[in-house]
């Protein structure tokens, strides 16, 4: 069975250490997602920027941050720690908006999703 994700905050788990990560930071300007991508994706070794299409999905991220994270807010800022090896890339992207709400149900509603998807129940989910 496929184990349903959680989203977690808690600033003491292991994937939110930003020690020896570079760091940027961003206004939130849609006109220069491209640029801000070209900026962490520069740092990635040649074998992992073309897999999985990582500057889409770094461009991907920096989007959501402006768009639901800070509104558009052009005040508000986006900051990216990330760092890659050959076999990993790892991001965090930190936007200014009012976080997550009802956490703990949207987790419980992606575990019940998962475990209906995964025994296609698709009527039920």
């Amino acid at each position: 069975m496929s184990e349903a994700k959680e989203i977690i905050i808690d600033e003491n788990n292991s994937l939110f250490h930003k020690d020896g990560m570079f760091y940027k930071e961003f206004q939130s300007d849609f006109r220069q997602i491209r640029y801000f991508t070209f900026l962490i994706v520069q740092k990635a070794p040649s074998e992992i920027k073309e897999i999985n299409l990582l500057e889409q999905q770094i461009s991907e991220l920096i989007k959501n941050a402006i768009k639901h994270g800070n509104k558009n807010d052009p005040t508000k800022k986006v900051r990216a720690w990330f760092s890659f090896s050959t076999a990993r890339a790892h991001l965090i992207i930190e936007d200014q908006g009012a976080g997550f709400s009802k956490l703990e149900e949207w987790n419980e509603f992606n575990k019940k999703r998962t475990e209906l998807f995964v025994s296609q129940n698709f009527e039920e989910m």
